[in-house]
């Protein structure tokens, strides 16, 4: 899979994901969904699996601009992050680079929008310790 940005770290799995939900917020991003794979899967199928959650997030001021710009855009406004540990115990953190997203969008409007947003969850990896 290409066209993601990932960093990985060497603190505590839940470290990482409290740091991440914190800087997000900052950067007036709403978490609306922690989906922690881990649990899901040994509740559904019994099984067990590394530390692994998907954070579903939402940024009001983005989505209110987008969805003024393209009203289908929903499908697409809720933006996933992961958070992973590894073997070794480093914690990988990645999402799909947004404009990536907007392969069939042929709205500029959206593009620079989604571009802006793009460089603030950037912003809040680079700046991620």
């Amino acid at each position: 899979m290409k066209n993601y940005l990932t960093k990985i770290m060497n603190l505590p799995f839940e470290t990482i994901v409290e740091k991440l939900i914190s800087a997000l917020i900052k950067e007036d991003f709403e978490v609306i969904a922690d989906v922690d794979i881990k649990k899901f899967l040994k509740k559904k199928i019994n099984t067990d699996y590394k530390n692994y959650k998907i954070l579903g997030v939402f940024n009001p001021s983005f989505a209110y601009n987008a969805l003024l710009l393209e009203d289908k855009i929903g499908m697409l406004l809720t933006y996933s992050i992961v958070v992973q540990e590894h073997e070794d115990h480093s914690v990988e953190v990645s999402f799909l680079e947004p404009l990536h997203t907007m392969t069939n969008v042929d709205n500029i409007k959206l593009k620079v929008l989604v571009f802006e947003m793009g460089e603030r969850l950037k912003k809040i990896l680079n700046n991620f310790q």
